[in-house]
């Protein structure tokens, strides 16, 4: 059965979005800012602090059927080091609510494993490329046994992007061993994220993207593409970008969903 707390979030994130989407940015400043912000959220490195409510919702999960929820809080801070050198923060702490996806009958909601990631990003930007490397940590936080991996992890993270006009594209990739833990099987996985944005001059964007992770020790890939609609508006004083869109998935993981949708509320903390 559907989380109904899942389904109200989503109705409530599609009437926000769609409801932005028929304002109009009457000041001319405030749709330059927009548009800024809407360039800086592509990228993943920029030198902007947001903090992303990104909402899954996926539909027809693993062999069951069954019905996921994930809620992503990603806080992104970019730290200034010296006058060369940024270092960038990005945490994803996952909190999950799911029904008939580890057994028949099965509910289960909790934390499930934080991933921290670092890059080491230049300052200047020359010929618009773009690029940042560092680690990537995973944390097993998860509060239930089936909403994590119960394994330490970490490995290598890389990121290269170009801007060009009005667009932004690149990948991000990373491959995490783990070390430590508890689970029963051992991590060895690689992560790449291809995606390009096109942000308007009055702060809308609209984003092709892919996420796909290969399981190497299992032989699995599992990943999804997704086309989102994003608008950065004011409420009062804060500054907030909304978007959704649809997900669909492909590859052999066994508990790849059918299709899903994603809707993000990202607070944006500008200079």
């Amino acid at each position: 059965m559907i989380n109904k707390l899942a389904i109200k979030t989503l109705i409530v994130m599609f009437l926000i979005s769609f409801g932005l989407n028929a304002q109009t940015q009457a000041d001319e400043t405030q749709a330059t800012s927009a548009e800024d912000l809407a360039k800086q959220l592509a990228n993943p490195v920029a030198s902007l602090i947001s903090v992303p409510f990104q909402n899954n919702f996926d539909f027809n999960v693993g062999p069951l059927d069954g019905f996921r929820y994930v809620l992503n809080v990603q806080p992104v801070i970019p730290i200034s080091i010296n006058e060369k050198w940024n270092m960038i923060s990005r945490t994803i702490i996952p909190v999950i609510s799911q029904s008939d996806v580890s057994a028949p009958s099965s509910n289960e909601t909790g934390l499930g494993d934080i991933a921290q990631s670092i890059f080491f990003s230049p300052k200047e930007v020359k010929n618009g490329l773009v690029w940042g490397v560092g680690p990537v940590l995973l944390l097993p936080t998860a509060t239930n046994d089936v909403l994590g991996l119960q394994k330490w992890g970490a490995g290598p993270n890389a990121l290269v992007l170009k801007l060009k006009g009005q667009w932004t594209y690149g990948a991000l990739v990373n491959h995490i061993w783990s070390y430590a833990g508890s689970g029963f099987n051992d991590v060895n996985a690689s992560f790449v994220q291809p995606f390009a944005t096109y942000a308007t001059k009055t702060g809308a964007s609209f984003t092709i993207a892919s996420e796909n992770t290969q399981d190497w020790n299992n032989d699995f890939f599992g990943g999804f593409t997704g086309v989102y609609y994003a608008k950065v508006t004011k409420l009062g004083n804060q500054m907030v970008q909304f978007a959704a869109g649809p997900k669909v998935y492909y590859g052999n993981n066994p508990f790849n969903p059918d299709w899903g949708i994603r809707a993000n509320i990202i607070l944006l903390f500008p200079k």
